[in-house]
């Protein structure tokens, strides 16, 4: 069964940046369109970008419009999310997730996707 693994979470300064990477084991994800989600304390789990397979199509939450790329690389068999002029209301769990179809769409709805990552901390503070 393949395994997603976010990683490069942290702790930066308001206005910081970070890059997450969101590898796979066993089995790659180049089929699959690839979401990345948050999660802060006490609230639901939220959209933050997506990408399609093969084309790399993208749509973004509009927090996080014009501050955040999601990109991939199918031959490493890795999603990445920069994220640049970090906020305080950036704060959360990230989670990688893979989408249940292969064609090529961008999805959004939790509900889309069947496959997790264990999240990784982003921690924006001064």
């Amino acid at each position: 069964q393949v395994q997603l693994e976010e990683s490069g979470g942290g702790l930066v300064q308001p206005g910081g940046s970070l890059r997450l990477s969101c590898a796979a084991s066993g089995r790659g994800v180049s089929n699959y369109a690839m979401g990345w989600f948050r999660q802060a304390p006490g609230k639901e789990r939220e959209f933050v970008a997506g990408i399609s397979r093969i084309t790399s199509d993208t749509r973004y939450a509009d927090s996080v419009k014009g501050r955040f790329t999601i990109s991939r690389d199918n031959a490493e068999n890795t999603a990445y999310l920069q994220m640049n002029s970090l906020k305080l209301e950036d704060t959360a769990v990230y989670y990688c997730a893979r989408a249940k179809y292969t064609y090529g769409l961008v999805f959004s709805d939790r509900s889309d996707f069947d496959l997790w990552g264990q999240g990784t901390q982003v921690t924006v503070s001064s």
